[in-house]
């Protein structure tokens, strides 16, 4: 047996309302997407990235926009295309003739939340810039390390059906990201409330912070200690391992995918209002947690199976925890 730490009722609760204060803010310029923003708000609590994969017209860059204004943090906006330089992401060292000296000029990437608008539309070289940052919170310019600071999340966005001058994203690049999801379409209510008011150009422009980056910091430090039962541990293994035996899939869930839900899973019980974490966490964020992570075999396409079906088909299969956590 190992101690655990219990976090205090006050804690669960200040998380709980913080969280929720954060997606009624969003949500007021993000009209019937609660879900997406909950998923978006666990990703950035979690210190992950996000990836927006979509049509166009369904609100990536506004749900991107709303996050970073209803936290009172910097925020940046990068549109990928062909000709978009690692050194345009990153930044620059250049010669400072007065002083005799070089000196870094900070890139876009050096804000708390970062939008990579249409990613998959940047070349290979570009979108490699990216990879350090992503995981390590810092870039390498000319040999010297600059850290991006916290809270520091990537939103970024592609269109999954226009391939015209597109890039498919590496599987490395995937995996830096936390969760992958769609915005989706708005429903009936949503969408005849936002067509009357269609006057209302940019809704995230009304938006004003309800949070600052000390409390997201908290909020994450509270995630950490949330309580995971040694069966869900098990639950967490006994998926990724039957991940890889999956003959559709040629490489199954990793450990850092792994180790990627279980950091999400708490954040998402704590939301919840619970100090522990429970099989349906683990199980809502299945899809967007897993599913990019999964490289098909050649044929599944073929055989129209997809990343998500195997998903689903996992859950089913595998045994869940009976006890509670």
């Amino acid at each position: 047996m190992t101690d655990t730490v219990t976090i205090h009722p006050d804690d669960v609760r200040w998380y709980a309302g913080t969280f929720d204060r954060v997606v009624d803010n969003v949500e007021a310029a993000v009209l019937g997407k609660r879900h997406v923003v909950r998923l978006a708000l666990t990703c950035l609590v979690s210190g992950g990235h996000l990836l927006l994969e979509d049509l166009p017209g369904t609100g990536k860059t506004m749900l991107a926009r709303s996050l970073a204004r209803s936290l009172d943090c910097t925020f940046a906006r990068i549109q990928f295309t062909p000709d978009l330089l690692p050194s345009d992401v990153t930044g620059v060292t250049v010669y400072d003739q007065a002083h005799g000296e070089f000196s870094f000029h900070p890139g876009p990437i050096f804000h708390s939340v970062v939008l990579a608008d249409e990613i998959n539309r940047a070349s290979p070289k570009t979108q490699s810039a990216l990879l350090e940052v992503m995981e390590e919170g810092h870039v390498t310019v000319d040999g010297r390390t600059h850290d991006v600071g916290r809270p520091f999340m990537v939103i970024a966005t592609q269109n999954p059906v226009e391939q015209a001058g597109t890039y498919q994203l590496p599987e490395a690049q995937l995996d830096r990201f936390l969760m992958r999801t769609e915005v989706g379409h708005p429903d009936a209510a949503a969408t005849e409330a936002l067509l009357a008011q269609s006057q209302v150009r940019d809704r995230a422009a009304g938006l004003t912070p309800v949070v600052d980056a000390d409390e997201i910091t908290q909020m994450g430090r509270l995630a950490d200690l949330v309580h995971v039962d040694p069966t869900i541990i098990a639950y967490v293994r006994r998926l990724a391992e039957a991940s890889r035996e999956v003959p559709d899939v040629r490489i199954g869930l990793s450990t850092r995918g792994a180790l990627a839900w279980i950091r999400t899973a708490k954040a998402w019980a704590l939301a919840q209002g619970r100090g522990h974490v429970v099989p349906e966490d683990v199980a809502v964020l299945a899809r967007p947690v897993l599913a990019h992570r999964l490289l098909m075999a050649s044929g599944a396409a073929f055989g129209g199976v997809t990343a998500a079906d195997v998903v689903d088909r996992l859950l089913e299969q595998v045994p869940v925890p009976r006890d509670r956590a």
